[in-house]
This record gives structure tokens, sequence and C-alpha cells, in this order.
């Protein structure tokens, strides 16, 4: 199975995309967690995407695309994957469209389902403001819903958590506005061709993975 899913920032969808691959052998490709990496290892791809993350903006579709690309055509994707954070815009979404017709019969993708994951503003403000990554090894926490054994120290490497420039309130309110700009045109796209499911992603986190299991037909 081929999934995109789309949703705000907050919205839950990596959590869901991991339990997908940890449970399903469903590739998860998060271009978030690929573009951090970049970030923390300084190169010069991850300076640029560091400047457009701490204003709440989307990095360019010529450092992502690629990316993507790249890790659709691992063997890891051969089962199946879930693209999580990609595409942002309908412009990636049709480079998305190039890339499925250029893998070669009969391996050639079809996205199967994309799902919108939906969350008001208010609660996801919450949900990110809360959140706390450890520096060494880029676990994240949340202050009250999985918070550390010791506060303010990470469970798996014992680093320092901090809350990433992009967690900021007037951050995530910025980032929350250029999805609405950016990002909901995809729901026509896709909801044009008959892909689009929405799912209202609140609750425990098991009772909404159990919805999109039944949604999407796993």
């Amino acid at each position: 199975m081929r999934l995109i899913f789309l949703g705000p920032p907050g919205s839950g969808k990596g959590t869901q995309a991991a339990l997908l691959e940890q449970r399903h052998g469903l590739c998860q490709i998060s271009t978030g967690d690929i573009l951090r990496q970049a970030v923390a290892d300084g190169t010069p791809l991850g300076r640029e995407a560091k400047a457009c993350m701490d204003k709440g903006a989307l990095v360019p579709d010529r450092v992502v695309i690629g990316i993507v690309e790249e890790k659709l055509k691992g063997r890891e994707c051969e089962k199946g994957f879930v693209l999580d954070g990609f595409p942002r815009t309908t412009g990636q979404a049709e480079a998305l469209d190039a890339i499925m017709r250029d893998f070669p019969a009969p391996q050639a993708h079809r996205i199967d389902r994309v799902v919108a994951f939906q969350v008001d503003e208010g609660a996801l403000v919450t949900r990110l403001s809360g959140r706390r990554t450890c520096g060494e090894c880029q676990a994240m926490y949340h202050l009250t819903l999985s918070p550390p054994r010791v506060e303010g120290v990470c469970d798996r490497c014992g680093g320092r958590l901090v809350q990433r420039n992009d967690d900021r309130e007037e951050v995530i309110r910025e980032r929350l506005a250029v999805y609405e700009e950016s990002t909901r045109p995809l729901l026509e796209f896709y909801g044009g061709r008959g892909q689009l499911i929405r799912l209202p992603a609140v609750g425990p986190v098991e009772d909404v993975h159990a919805a999109l299991k039944a949604a999407v037909g796993l």
C-alpha cells in the first residue's frame, strides 16, 4: 500500500506513519526528519533549510524532491510506503506524479490513498509548543503528553532537551498560516481524483490508528 499523509504541523501524521511502519512494514518517508538531520549535520542544504524552518517557511522544492525520489527508489520501499510531509504543495504533487511515472513496469507506483488529518488550530498550538527534542539523539517528548522521566533529560541518551525554534508559539502560528496558504489546495488536487480521505485526528493515539486502518483498508 502506498499512502500520502496530509495535515498541519502537530496533527499526528508522523506518529501514525511510524506505527504503520512498525506494525505493517510500510516504509515511513518523513521529509521533516531528513531535513532536520541535514540541519544537524550542517550541510549547505541543511543550512538553507534551517533558515526557512526557523521562520516557519517552506523548504524549497529543489531541496526536498530529490531526497524523496532517492528514498522511494530504495529497496525498503518496495512493499509500500507512507509519505509523511510530502507533497506540501501542488507543485510537489505534480513532481511526485512524474517520479511515479518514471518507475519501470511492473514496479510503477500509484498512490492508493491520501489521508488528511484534521485538528483545530488551538489544539495544534498546545501540542507543538509543549514539545521538547533531545539535542543529541533527536528523540521527542512533550511536557504533558509524554514527559521524560527526569525533567529536561532524554530517557534514551541522557542528552539535554531543548525547544526547537519552530516549536515556539509565534513560529507555530506562522507555520500554520503557511500551511493554510500553500498546502490546503492539495485537498482539492487529490479530492478531485477520488483519493482523499478526511480523518478527524483527535483522541488517543490507538483510537486514531484504528480509525486510520479502517479508512485505508488495512
